[in-house]
């Protein structure tokens, strides 16, 4: 990243967002909110919000690198990153050009194993069972979800847990190691791709596929992990199923939970939800409970978002509990869920 001038240290990519936005002005900001996540405006807001003043010279240094940007990403859809490095180095100079196409690079890389994304997910199972068990963690995690749940689903029991917790504890992949492996499949499938460090699976990525795979494969794998590796089998049954999930309930099975939640918990956790999850919960309570349920809300005043992720945590909990012991079910992605 270039240096602004805002004192000895360089401005991360949060602040550097935050000032953009100061310098476009409320309108157009706005306009920019409606395509970020939650968690990325609860930042950038934080972040404003937080900062005095902006000198002349930063707002004008951070337009332009965003201008800059912006420039290179039209060339490259114009007519690709040699195209646009000619075209920048001529506007913008060799140095500043390299400079500008090397902040893109990483997002206009192609995905490892793109090859194999249109492949039935019967065919690659037969291309990777035999693998082994980190190969196979490796291939998944750059697959989507639907896809590799099919494949996880379909392994052998006994690689079904080994497999889930490799995607788990993955973290960073050389790209020397990723290309072994592709050179593997392409032997049967399609061509190499080149690809610098990617972060990939992780927490996130076995708890999608998780959530996709049939409720035994899941079971099963989970058991595993509560055995082998605790930490880490708590840790993705914390995301298995969030607060906003609720959605996905009957309205039978709703009512059985709230039957187990506190009252005061309610009133936190449904502070900090959408609307649409505040009105299916309170549809579900009778008009009395309704109503005071929802003066608490009124009257509570501002919350801290710990307070109200920790109030969510309690009812997910109850949730997973109720499931356990089959008072409620929770539809997912197999065939053994649908009730007839």
């Amino acid at each position: 990243m270039p240096k602004v001038p805002n004192g000895e240290n360089e401005m991360d990519g949060v602040e550097k967002a935050a000032t953009l936005l100061i310098a476009l002005g409320p309108e157009k900001s706005a306009k920019i909110f409606k395509h970020l996540k939650e968690e990325e405006i609860e930042q950038l807001t934080l972040e404003i919000a937080n900062t005095s003043s902006v000198s002349p010279q930063t707002k004008e240094a951070i337009l332009s690198e965003f201008y800059e940007v912006c420039l290179a990403q039209q060339y490259i859809a114009e007519g690709g990153i040699s195209y646009a490095k000619e075209l920048l180095e001529k506007a913008l100079g060799e140095d500043k050009a390299k400079d500008v196409i090397g902040k893109l690079t990483a997002s206009l890389q192609v995905r490892p194993f793109e090859f194999i994304r249109k492949t039935d997910s019967s065919q690659l199972l037969n291309f990777i069972q035999d693998e082994h068990p980190q190969t196979i963690a490796l291939i998944l995690s750059y697959l989507p979800a639907s896809q590799a749940s099919m494949v996880v689903g379909s392994l052998a029991p006994e690689k079904q847990a080994d497999v889930a917790k490799r995607i788990a504890l993955m973290d960073r992949t050389s790209p020397d190691v990723i290309k072994q492996v592709e050179k593997v499949l392409e032997r049967k499938l399609s061509s190499l791709v080149n690809q610098d460090y990617t972060i990939v699976g992780g927490v996130d990525a076995i708890v999608e596929i998780l959530n996709t795979v049939d409720r035994g494969t899941e079971k099963h794998i989970m058991e595993t992990l509560e055995v082998e590796e605790p930490e880490l089998a708590d840790e993705i049954r914390k995301k298995m199923f969030v607060f906003e999930d609720i959605l996905s309930l009957d309205d039978r099975s709703i009512q059985r939970v709230l039957r187990d939640v506190e009252n005061s918990d309610l009133s936190l956790a449904l502070k900090g939800a959408t609307e649409e999850v505040q009105n299916v919960v309170l549809n579900n309570l009778s008009s009395r409970l309704a109503s005071m349920i929802k003066e608490d809300m009124e009257f509570m005043g501002p919350v801290r978002m710990k307070d109200v992720e920790e109030a969510q945590q309690k009812i997910v909990n109850i949730i997973r509990k109720l499931e356990d012991s089959a008072e409620i079910v929770i539809a997912r992605g197999g065939g053994d869920e649908i009730i007839v």
